[in-house]
């Protein structure tokens, strides 16, 4: 049964290490080189995180029942269904139990209260954005009568590119190409869906520093993953001109949206004027570290589902 709490425990190191190790790894350069391994590895980190403290408990909770994991499961779960409950549980089994429990329902409540506040932003912006800006089919967007320089993406299946009157006066052909390329990066890749377990972790663990410091590295990964689209089709120079501009005169359109200039503006002007190469090695270490992460709680999860199917 030790390797099982091992398994499961092992996930949690990166959040019980504190809030140091998360802001060492959101700044470590390697990962503005490669930001979607980088994304890989805060996800894998999130998800072992929670899988393995679902885990930690679950292992606790059926040791008197076997000897080995998957065992405790099935005859905690053949207790249930023939009608003996919790038989052989202690008191410090039992509170094992509920932790997982309640912790499965607190990340679900939290989950479901940021999709669903998220989802009412969006809808409001699209609404303003709907009434206020004119469509204007040579850039597929909307355009806001408005002489600050604004640019942003309204995220989802009815999506809105969203530009300022001020930033179409004060961008060059080339330069306003390469924002709209970065904009529909997103609406492309969904980085909604990417970024919301990450706003849904915050909340549900406000006090922790590594789920804020995960939630802000995330948004600015997102963002260095749109500005790889944007500069393969129109160059860094566009892009990195548009972002100073953008960030110089530029106002936050609000929550719910991706903005040009609302993250991490600097690191990516560094990365874009960088010129360095990204070393594939570098990636292949953050894909297998996440694997690694990922592995011992999975395993722990799994293992009573394969032993049921044999």
């Amino acid at each position: 049964m030790i390797a099982w709490f091992v398994a499961a425990g092992v996930a949690l190191l990166p959040v019980t290490l504190g809030g140091r190790v998360a802001r060492a790894l959101a700044g470590a350069g390697w990962s503005y080189r490669c930001p979607r391994a980088a994304l890989a590895l805060w996800q894998a980190i999130g998800l072992g995180a929670g899988l393995g403290a679902v885990g930690l408990g679950l292992v606790a909770a059926v040791a008197p029942l076997a000897a080995v994991f998957p065992h405790g499961m099935h005859t905690l779960l053949r207790q249930i269904v023939s009608g003996h409950g919790l038989d052989g549980l202690g008191p410090l089994h039992l509170l094992a139990l509920a932790w997982s429990a309640g912790l499965l329902s607190w990340l679900a409540g939290h989950t479901a209260r940021a999709t669903a506040k998220t989802l009412r932003e969006r809808r409001r912006q699209r609404l303003l954005v709907d009434v206020v800006a004119d469509h204007h089919p040579a850039y597929d967007a909307y355009v806001l009568p408005m002489a600050g320089q604004v640019a942003y993406c309204v995220p989802g299946r009815r999506r809105r590119i969203v530009l300022s009157q001020g930033t179409l006066d004060a961008l060059a052909p080339a330069e306003l190409r390469a924002v709209l390329e970065h904009e529909r990066a997103h609406a492309r890749g969904r980085h909604h869906l990417a970024l919301l377990p990450f706003v849904a972790l915050s909340h549900a663990f406000s006090w922790l520093p590594a789920a804020r410091t995960a939630r802000e590295a995330v948004a600015v990964l997102l963002e260095m993953i749109a500005d790889d689209h944007a500069r393969r089709v129109h160059g860094e120079l566009p892009l990195a001109r548009a972002l100073v501009r953008m960030a110089a005169g530029g106002a936050s359109p609000g929550a719910a949206t991706f903005a040009l200039a609302d993250a991490g503006v600097m690191e990516r002007l560094e990365r874009l004027l960088d010129g360095r190469g990204r070393p594939r090695w570098v990636s292949a270490a953050a894909y297998s570290a996440a694997v690694l992460q990922l592995s011992g709680p999975l395993a722990v999860l799994i293992a009573p589902l394969v032993c049921f199917a044999l």
